[in-house]
């Protein structure tokens, strides 16, 4: 059986096409990837890519890169809504088809390695790939942005898995690791504060109290005049994306304020959209399996 595996890297670029453009080469250019979306956003000045392929066309081609977006892009003065910490952000493995997650795992520490040597980026590994319990959350990882990355460094529990203790002087530090599939999703409000979108961010996370299983923070999108719940569903089986839609628009009432969409970010497992469905729908006995185009792709 082929192996597939999906790599979803984030770059600190979401407005410079051009640039977005020379960074999604490697992945265009193999014939063996499958290139699934490329995902610009101007507000939080972030693209993410996502494709699927053979482990080695895949390891190629995100080091390749990895290595252009250093090139391009400079954190000293990029800004934008997504909290980050290098041009390329983070680098994660998703198991697809025929390999496990022990071997994503194994993947990210070889590109973790080539990164590294290659162009003198720091890399953290990070969820599953994670060396320390300090490690497994991006959030944790990330906190201090790139800004902060030159002091958190020194510190012993900060030490990067590979590379020296300090950031690159321009493309920062990057986090690569072997996750489970997640969902990048966003829900809008009809309302420019931006606290209203602290606060109900705070009742979804984990972190302060909410849903397991759900990282979540508040976005500023200027241009379109209103605010985001940004998050990730780490585990869509146990936390699905209606109920924490339900969640959210009964907090956004406590406030005054409306939820007037949403959005997914990246790729998206069918059965998660189903779940949703389902429950608004109210449809009996119903699975991914009713699904025609599911057939088509076994």
């Amino acid at each position: 059986m082929k192996k597939l595996v999906q790599c979803v890297p984030n770059y600190s670029e979401g407005k410079d096409l051009e640039k977005i453009e020379k960074i999604a080469a490697p992945f265009k250019k193999n014939k063996n990837i499958k290139f699934m979306g490329c995902e610009p956003d101007a507000d939080y000045n972030r693209t993410v890519i996502t494709v699927i392929g053979e482990p080695e066309d895949v390891i190629e081609a995100v080091v390749e890169s990895v290595g252009i977006a250093a090139e391009l892009i400079d954190m000293n003065v990029q800004r934008g809504e997504h909290l980050r910490m290098g041009a390329t952000d983070v680098v994660p493995f998703i198991p697809i088809k025929g390999i496990t997650m022990a071997e994503c795992v194994e993947i990210s520490k070889v590109v973790a390695e080539k990164i590294s040597s290659k162009f003198n980026i720091p890399i953290f590994l990070y969820e599953e790939s994670a060396t320390a319990q300090n490690r497994v959350s991006l959030p944790s990882i990330r906190k201090g942005e790139f800004e902060g990355m030159r002091e958190k460094l020194k510190l012993e529990e900060w030490k990067p898995d590979f590379g020296e203790r300090a950031p690159h002087p321009t493309a920062g530090v990057t986090a690569v690791g072997g996750r489970m599939p997640l969902i990048a999703y966003n829900i809008n409000l009809d309302t420019t504060n931006i606290n209203i979108a602290k606060e109900i961010s705070k009742a979804i996370r984990f972190s302060s109290g909410g849903f397991k299983f759900i990282q979540a923070g508040p976005a500023e999108i200027k241009e379109k005049g209103f605010v985001q719940v940004t998050m990730n569903i780490k585990d869509f089986k146990k936390n699905p994306i209606y109920r924490v839609f339900e969640t959210v628009k009964m907090e956004a009432k406590r406030y005054g304020v409306n939820v007037i969409g949403s959005e997914i970010i990246g790729a998206v497992p069918m059965e998660a959209l189903s779940d949703s469905i389902e429950y608004y729908l109210g449809l009996e006995g119903f699975s991914v399996e009713k699904i025609i185009e599911n057939e088509l792709l076994k």
